[in-house]
């Protein structure tokens, strides 16, 4: 991993085999990041994606391992419990198999590479759980 940081936005390489999540949240603790958005591509070899049932209160959890290209990597960075809450989605694509998968970003290990743009929030945004949904919402 390195990254750059320029005005309130940091440019991140997550390199091969590393984890996209752990490597954000590295980031955050280091650069003291409590609010920010986030954008990127990349290719994946290990994704596990998750669908949240409002129903059952439960996530459905998929795991796709193999080469994958990540078509967007997009989402958030807020505060919880003093510490950040990354809330990302990815959407990855398989071209042997001419498919797409989508949802909420468990985890990722990079396959090649992985580009990812941070944009840091000036005002802190916390979470909270919500009952209704059964989620942590934004807390302003």
């Amino acid at each position: 991993m390195q990254y750059v940081k320029s005005g309130n936005t940091i440019a991140l390489r997550v390199d091969y085999g590393e984890e996209i999540l752990e490597k954000i949240n590295e980031v955050c603790v280091k650069e003291n990041i409590k609010t920010a958005a986030i954008s990127g591509i990349g290719a994946t070899k290990e994704t596990e994606i998750g669908l949240y049932n409002m129903e059952t209160g439960e996530y459905k959890r998929e795991v796709y391992t193999g080469l994958y290209e990540v078509g967007s990597l997009i989402g958030n960075i807020t505060e919880k419990d003093s510490k950040p809450y990354i809330h990302l989605h990815i959407v990855i694509g398989d071209t042997k198999k001419d498919a797409v998968h989508c949802g909420h970003l468990n985890r990722a290990v990079v396959g090649a590479t992985s580009e990812i743009f941070i944009t840091v929030f000036e005002h802190t945004i916390g979470r909270k759980f919500d009952e209704q949904t059964g989620i942590n919402i934004f807390e302003f």
